[in-house]
């Protein structure tokens, strides 16, 4: 899910992946397999998407949370980041069609 919320703030900062990878010091097809959810950003790399848009690392690593834990809290918390994820993707379709 991180994935696709870093490609969320790439694409709401309205940036394609060349641009985003070269802001973060990383290559366009690192950049890639951690959006297509084929590999898991370091906490480094999550800092610098924090310092590059402005956002708070917790912000992001809320996307990432680990909800392994058993109950109805767990539950709740996959309904909430998966409506706010889903909110951002609702957002950056619409500035698409903007």
């Amino acid at each position: 899910m991180i994935g696709a919320a870093l490609r969320c703030i790439r694409k709401f900062h309205d940036l394609n992946q060349n641009a985003a990878a070269e802001k973060l010091g990383i290559s366009k097809s690192y950049l890639s397999e951690i959006e297509s959810g084929s590999k898991e950003p370091t906490l480094q790399l999550v800092q610098k998407y924090a310092e590059a848009f402005k956002i708070p690392a917790s912000s992001i690593l809320f996307f990432a949370e680990n909800f392994q834990a058993p109950g109805r809290r767990a539950s709740a918390q996959r309904l909430v980041a998966g409506k706010v994820l889903a909110l951002m993707q609702f957002l950056e379709a619409r500035a698409e069609d903007a």
